[in-house]
């Protein structure tokens, strides 16, 4: 059971301090691709992703949520977005996008990172907030942030299972 443990799930945490250190271009695109293997609903892959480096952009991104201040210092933006148009499920496409993104979290843990899922999406008011400091493409919805880059600190997973939340069916 301990080696079961021992995967992404169970070492994933959020992360709100980060080292000043640059992530490489070549975890970014790990990165990426781990997103982009996430399933979705009839395979309609309802994601595009802005990505930034930039410290000023950064900076102002993170003022798009009240929760955003533990991005401002983050080394790499990761917005994950969402196509309003030609989707075969769009009902679902909020749901692809968390798998989308947990995919994102559960990588930068594989590769030596930390990271913080800052919510936008359902809240209308915190989306239109982020579109007028992202700009994104008028055809895409933001639908959060993802602050990554080094963690400053180790720090371990709380054990949250709980058998009463379990109900077994004959």
């Amino acid at each position: 059971m301990k080696a079961i443990m021992n995967n992404n799930i169970f070492k994933r945490v959020s992360i709100r301090d980060f080292l000043d250190k640059t992530v490489e271009e070549e975890k970014i695109k790990l990165l990426l691709k781990a997103a982009m293997a996430a399933p979705s609903a009839n395979n309609q892959q309802p994601w595009e992703f802005i990505v930034t480096t930039d410290p000023a952009f950064i900076k102002e991104a993170a003022q798009a949520s009240p929760w955003g201040k533990c991005a401002e210092k983050a080394p790499l933006l990761i917005i994950p977005c969402m196509k309003k148009n030609l989707l075969s499920a769009p009902d679902f496409a909020p749901l692809d996008m968390s798998i989308c993104a947990e995919n994102i979290l559960l990588q930068a843990v594989d590769l030596g990172l930390g990271g913080v899922f800052i919510g936008l999406f359902p809240d209308k008011d915190l989306v239109a907030k982020a579109t007028d400091i992202i700009k994104p493409d008028p055809s895409l919805e933001i639908f959060c942030i993802l602050a990554l880059g080094y963690p400053k600190q180790e720090k371990p997973q709380k054990d949250r299972f709980d058998p009463k939340r379990i109900y077994w069916k004959p």
